[in-house]
């Protein structure tokens, strides 16, 4: 049955990964994603799982004893933020081109400098094109709930991508809430063992990792990667579908939030959906017809999804806690325009930097984001479409 528990969005992952007991977990601390192989460390030293844990000398060399293991054939698991995950740059994108189904947990903080341990998506963003699957998360729940899905998506068959478990620092990873855990036999029979196919331990197979890609195979590689993250798709909802059954919560590529109606509508991803969803209901009180699209899954990215969901729309307000620094506005904004493009979807767009380096954002912040869009909708103008929200300095350079 499931437990109701007071938790951390870090323990919550913690505690997904003790049910799920993986093979590898190579560690190196970094806030704040610290506390989750600490929590793990504890169930390794009370024997609730057998996993080989492993303390690196940086986050270069966690990332590579996990790929390292994953090529070997096991389940491999790590965590980290920030300059931890840019310092894993380089495996990144050699655990992606060779399918390797691995897990990060990854809590999201700024990428310095200058020097700032708070939350914003800057450095998981800044992995956006390295070939991993990224799933987002607005609480805790959702954060344990996509670690207990995570390996069911990676190791599919049809897909065998490695997968960035995000969540949000401190903000979901530290703030405690209500939330309810499966029973572990539930989480085991869910997600299974891994059945390796091709690895470096299979003695009927030749098998390289990392080879010298000439010109002549290359690109056929990038495009079978492509084809894999094309494929995550529908596996992504597949296992939300099986999901589902054991726990009744319900995910998809996006939620949408009273869009059946909206014609002011944001698009955001992460904690401050919630924020959103408060300013959605107090302005819906009011008679306000306002709505919110969460992107759960930036990676594969849901382009078709979004389109469809703001054809009604009359302006739209993307929200981005990444700043690309492109003069154009973020990735969100990025993405989520071009689909929008494609999708023949004519809505007013505006791409906003909010919550960099950790700003508040409030209620008031997001209900006075959508009268903007109200404003919009009114002139037929956009004004400039690439804003910041929430500067000390409004007038900052």
């Amino acid at each position: 049955m499931p437990k109701r528990v007071l938790m951390s969005g870090n323990e919550a992952v913690a505690t997904a990964l003790r049910q799920i007991n993986p093979d590898v977990f190579p560690m190196f601390p970094i806030t704040p994603s610290t506390e989750i192989p600490q929590y793990f460390s504890n169930y390794v030293s009370n024997g609730l799982v057998d996993t080989e844990f492993i303390t690196v000398e940086s986050e270069h060399s966690s990332m590579s004893a996990a790929l390292g293991a994953a090529a070997a054939g096991a389940r491999a698991v790590t965590a980290t933020s920030s300059a931890g995950l840019a310092f894993m740059w380089e495996v990144l994108g050699v655990a992606a081109s060779s399918r390797m189904p691995i897990a990060l947990a990854a809590v999201a903080r700024a990428l310095t400098g200058p020097l700032n341990i708070n939350c914003d998506h800057s450095d998981t963003m800044g992995a956006r094109d390295s070939g991993w699957i990224q799933l987002y998360a607005e609480d805790n729940q959702e954060a344990y709930d996509n670690m207990v899905m995570a390996y069911n998506i990676a190791e599919h068959p049809d897909v065998m991508l490695p997968i960035m478990i995000c969540q949000d620092g401190f903000i979901t990873s530290h703030a405690v809430m209500n939330m309810q855990l499966l029973d572990d036999l539930t989480v085991k029979e869910f997600v299974g063992e891994r059945q390796p196919v091709d690895y470096l331990l299979n003695p009927d197979e030749t098998f390289a990792v990392g080879p010298y890609a000439v010109s002549d195979y290359y690109m056929e590689s990038r495009k079978a990667q492509a084809h894999a993250m094309e494929n995550a798709k529908k596996v992504i909802l597949d296992v939300a579908k099986k999901f589902e059954k054991i726990s009744g919560r319900k995910y998809g590529l996006i939620e949408e939030y009273k869009m059946q109606d909206a014609e002011y509508a944001v698009v955001i991803i992460g904690s401050a959906a919630g924020t959103t969803k408060d300013a959605i209901d107090r302005m819906r009180a009011n008679g306000d017809k306002v709505g919110l699209i969460k992107v759960r899954s930036f990676r594969p990215f849901p382009g078709e999804e979004i389109a469809a969901s703001l054809k009604k729309c009359k302006a739209v307000a993307v929200m981005d806690r990444s700043e690309a620094f492109s003069t154009n506005g973020g990735p969100l904004g990025a993405e989520t325009m071009q689909a929008m493009y494609t999708g023949k979807c004519d809505a007013l767009a505006i791409d906003i930097m909010y919550g960099i380096g950790g700003r508040d954002v409030r209620v008031e912040d997001m209900i006075n984001v959508y009268e903007t869009l109200k404003d919009i909708a009114k002139t037929g103008e956009t004004g400039p479409t690439y804003r910041y929200m929430g500067l000390r300095d409004k007038e900052a350079k």
